[in-house]
């Protein structure tokens, strides 16, 4: 079950998410609710990719575009964190809280991990280099409980 920032209901989160783009004067088309709301109940850190073939039964004429540009626009207006790990697909959050991920090395799988902020880290960094920090980003790596499950069948 994913862990939701100060137990809010995902209903609730929808509502404040409506009220931010409207306020934005972002439209809330039916695609843009969906890829909202999907987001919102998502565990997984889903791809732009995966989106869409979550979606793609409930929206045939949607394109793959029309995902990508929708997380723009959600992640312009605050409500989407983009999670660039490297590979050729950013994932994407709908917590935006500080928080930290822990990435397993053999299947993907993405797990908010919290911890408190480590504002120190920023601090020191900008006394020893004269970096003007904007933001940091921690990543954990390991295997998952499941890819270990796998490896011990296998043996």
């Amino acid at each position: 079950m994913k862990e939701r920032w100060l137990a809010v209901s995902e209903e609730q989160q929808l509502q404040h998410a409506i009220e931010t783009l409207k306020q934005s004067g972002v439209r809330i088309t039916p695609q843009r609710h969906a890829v909202l709301e999907y987001l919102l109940k998502s565990a997984i850190h889903p791809t732009a990719d995966e989106i869409y073939k979550a979606l793609e039964g409930k929206f045939p004429n949607m394109s793959v575009a029309t995902v990508y540009n929708n997380l723009r626009v959600l992640r312009k207006t605050g409500l989407v964190r983009e999670l660039p790990y490297g590979d050729s697909s950013s994932r994407f959050d709908s917590n935006t809280t500080e928080h930290y991920h822990i990435i397993c090395d053999e299947c993907g799988k993405i797990v908010d991990f919290h911890y408190p902020v480590l504002d120190e880290v920023e601090s020191l960094a900008e006394q020893v280099t004269g970096f003007d920090v904007s933001h940091h980003r921690m990543e954990i790596y390991g295997k998952c409980e499941a890819c270990q499950g796998a490896v011990v069948q296998k043996q």
